[in-house]
């Protein structure tokens, strides 16, 4: 199944986080905290400012980004778990 976002809104996939900690202990999954980072899967067209003209996104799919703990919806398509969330909700976007 395809989708796509409306609006300024963005679908994120989570990046997986590490499960060892510095010191070498392996973190079990009910102790670990959910990923802040992903990679945008896709995007909507803009945002709609007052006066009807719209402001293109700032990321673009292929994006890896830095989210808030509760950022965006969670939401099961195909069996896969995303993120739909506001363009307002990515804090930055990783380079490098």
């Amino acid at each position: 199944m395809k989708i796509r976002p409306l609006n300024d809104r963005v679908i994120v996939k989570r990046l997986e986080e590490e499960r060892t900690s510095p010191g070498g202990i392996v973190i079990p999954d009910s102790a670990a905290e959910k990923p802040v980072r992903g990679e945008v899967v896709a995007a909507g067209n803009g945002k709609v400012l007052d006066n009807g003209q719209v402001r293109p996104l700032g990321v673009k799919a292929g994006d890896k980004v830095l989210f808030g703990k509760y950022a965006g919806t969670e939401v099961k398509v195909d069996g896969e778990e995303i993120l739909v969330m506001r363009e307002d909700d990515i804090i930055a976007i990783l380079e490098g």
